[in-house]
């Protein structure tokens, strides 16, 4: 209790009559002390100010941040497997291999194709870069020597035919022969373009072959851990067929739902502790993510957070949560002691001028041994202890009590009746 709690002895009084100091008054009542009514004693503690944290309590489950099944992308016999249930791996570890001899001589098959498909438009059979100009391939370059020749003969005997050296018959000779070497040019050009097309078609051919070869190794999409395993070696799988379910265990996902009264509290960022079954650690973690609509069947917010492991935690597990929405806050706080419940109405005691006064207060959170007082209360005012049969206007005086709550009495000054 700390040290502004000042801890006393308070004696009933009867009446106005039971203090004077009269002769009667003098005299003790069948061994009782004087001025004491029935000999019943209670206690009193001062109001104070506490610094507390505003959190709403609910439940959870902790899950994985990501699962998936690690499947695989080409058909196969499983070749191998290089782990198991709970084996822990890191992102791009290999985790399976489908039997790759089929993959391998497909991706040769496809090596020999594009090297033909190079060396038609002209290019070494080996080589990444197939970058080609139609116009310098063999056949258009072969092509276009013929069209020039033939253009070359055409003006010639033109110009004969217009001396009168060379019959007309013959220029139209010429002038045929010079669009066959037009259609000719041309044609080499089409077929040049297709050629090109083909090559590209055999390097993308070349490409997925090599992909194909690649992708009979199973790797791990993330860091994670095994949680099942659905395949064994020799098993044919057929595409998208799942090897191992993967999860992803650091941090958890902790997805928990609050009350459409308290969702306005909720925001990303916030402190949350986590206490699991079985395990008395506290964890801590935080919001990270909110539903965007209320949940209509259950009136209730869908919130998530994220929260480290530390090795310890599992998938799966029942989580009570605290969600921290106002970290620190002052108010006003009785000890548990103080409060009295009758009917639903909450209240206390207070010793004011010597007279027990009965105040209604509303109450906030509660502590280990202590109450919120919301509202009818200030920090500093007295209240009674278990009060018992305590009633409204009885007449109280205090009377020092030895030991501590004599010390703390002294220490904060406050008059003591005898003293």
């Amino acid at each position: 209790m700390p040290p502004s709690l000042r801890i006393l002895v308070v004696a009933l009084v009867a009446s106005w009559a039971g203090c004077s100091r009269g002769p009667e008054a003098a005299k003790p009542d069948a061994g009782k002390a004087a001025g004491v009514v029935d000999g019943g004693t209670f206690r009193v503690a001062v109001s104070e100010s506490r610094r507390i944290e505003r959190a709403i309590a609910t439940s959870g489950s902790l899950l994985p941040l990501d699962q998936t099944p690690v499947a695989v992308k080409v058909p196969g016999r499983l070749g191998s497997i290089v782990v198991d249930l709970g084996s822990r791996i890191r992102e791009g570890d290999l985790v399976a291999r489908v039997d790759a001899v089929d993959y391998d001589l497909r991706l040769k098959q496809s090596e020999a194709a594009l090297g033909q498909a190079r060396a038609r438009v002209g290019l070494p059979l080996e080589g990444d870069d197939d970058q080609v100009k139609v116009e310098d391939s063999p056949a258009v370059k072969e092509a276009r020597a013929v069209l020039d020749e033939a253009r070359a003969n055409r003006d010639r005997i033109q110009a004969l035919s217009k001396q009168g050296i060379l019959s007309a018959s013959e220029l139209e000779t010429a002038s045929a022969t010079f669009k066959v070497g037009v259609s000719r040019h041309d044609e080499a050009l089409e077929e040049a373009r297709i050629r090109v097309a083909q090559l590209q078609q055999k390097r993308a051919e070349f490409e997925m072959a090599r992909q194909q070869l690649s992708d009979t190794y199973i790797l791990a999409p993330f860091d994670g851990a095994v949680q099942e395993r659905r395949a064994s070696v020799g098993e044919y799988l057929a595409v998208g067929a799942p090897v191992v379910v993967l999860v992803r265990t650091e941090p958890l996902r902790l997805r928990m739902e609050v009350s459409e009264r308290d969702a306005i509290k909720i925001k990303s960022g916030q402190a949350v502790r986590v206490v699991v079954e079985g395990d008395t650690n506290v964890y801590s973690g935080e919001v990270r993510r909110l539903s965007p609509a209320i949940v209509q069947g259950s009136r209730t917010l869908v919130v998530e957070a994220d929260v480290p492991s530390q090795g310890r935690l599992r998938p799966g597990s029942f989580a009570r949560v605290q969600i921290v929405t106002l970290p620190e806050t002052e108010v006003v706080t009785v000890p548990a002691e103080a409060l009295v419940t009758f009917a639903g109405i909450e209240k206390v005691f207070m010793v004011a001028d010597g007279v027990a006064v009965e105040k209604r207060i509303a109450v906030g959170d509660r502590g280990s041994g202590w109450v919120e007082v919301v509202s009818g209360l200030k920090a500093g005012e007295t209240v009674v202890l278990v009060p018992g049969g305590l009633q409204a206007g009885q007449r109280v005086t205090r009377a020092a009590a030895p030991g501590v709550e004599q010390r703390a009495a002294e220490k904060s000054k406050v008059p003591v009746a005898g003293s």
